[in-house]
């Protein structure tokens, strides 16, 4: 027999633990002592890596996305489709920034890349990494982020 208000418990019940979630974070240290953070979206599929930040016309300025990839290599990147310029934060296995594409130029087909292997890209507002002052060599944590990736 249909209990209403059962459906109504079990649905409630979901939306609570799904509210109740840590948003997962990426939080970077600077060599000079400041620590940010940023709440990520994960793309940490084939398909998700492909959309990215296409067709986003916004973005806050404490959010990103993480990019994970199976093994560190030279990661491209380009802008098709996407509207606002961002930076790019590549990142190693030993969650240590290898390099930053700044201000990649929106809708650009351009390949943007570093010259070292990484194996997670942050991306962020454009310009934030030049006005925090991160570098390379700065460190990364992950909160609430699996560096298992779905191929």
């Amino acid at each position: 027999m249909f209990n209403p208000s059962s459906l109504l418990l079990a649905l409630s019940t979901v939306l609570l633990s799904t509210a109740c979630q840590a948003q997962p974070k990426v939080t970077i240290s600077t060599r000079e002592g400041r620590e940010l953070t940023f709440e990520v979206e994960i793309a940490d599929t084939p398909v998700k890596r492909e959309l990215g930040f296409q067709y986003r016309r916004e973005l806050a300025a404490n959010h990103g996305m993480i990019f994970l990839f199976s093994a560190e290599a030279e990661h491209p990147f380009w802008m098709k489709n996407t509207p606002i310029p961002l930076d790019m934060l590549f990142i190693n296995n030993d969650r240590k920034i290898v390099g930053i594409v700044e201000e990649a130029v929106p809708f650009s087909l351009e390949s943007r890349s570093v010259p070292a292997p990484s194996r997670f890209v942050l991306e962020i507002n454009g310009g934030l990494s030049r006005r925090y002052g991160l570098k390379a060599g700065d460190s990364v944590r992950f909160e609430g982020i699996s560096a298992d990736v779905r191929e």
